[in-house]
């Protein structure tokens, strides 16, 4: 009797899966990424510092993506709400780099870039 009462209140792990799951909506979660473009001023090293010292990458991240800007011309750097984009390229014109934002689907290349 004792586990009916306990029981009579709880909602059921699939009732509660249902409950909460929500359809993601492609497109909207980082709708916006920020590009750090190649310059002829700063050096490799110096990217890769600003790269881990700015967003916390680990430094293989942060070299792949000094790499990136350096062979490619241009890496996404990180990505999500415009304000929070605006916020980066700021920063990264504070370091001395080259960076803007844009939509994240007008042709970011190198879009492995995340968050920080």
């Amino acid at each position: 009797m004792l586990s009916t009462l306990a029981d009579a209140g709880t909602a059921t792990e699939e009732e509660t899966r249902t409950d909460t799951w929500t359809d993601a909506v492609p497109g909207l979660a980082d709708p916006w990424v920020t590009i750090v473009w190649n310059d002829p001023v700063n050096l490799m090293s110096y990217v890769s510092y600003v790269f881990e010292s700015y967003f916390g990458y680990p430094p293989a991240k942060a070299r792949k993506l000094m790499l990136q800007v350096h062979h490619d011309g241009r890496a996404v750097v990180s990505s999500g709400p415009r304000e929070r984009m605006e916020v980066d390229v700021q920063a990264m014109h504070g370091f001395g780099l080259w960076a803007t934002l844009q939509p994240s689907g007008q042709g970011a290349a190198g879009a492995e870039g995340g968050a920080a």
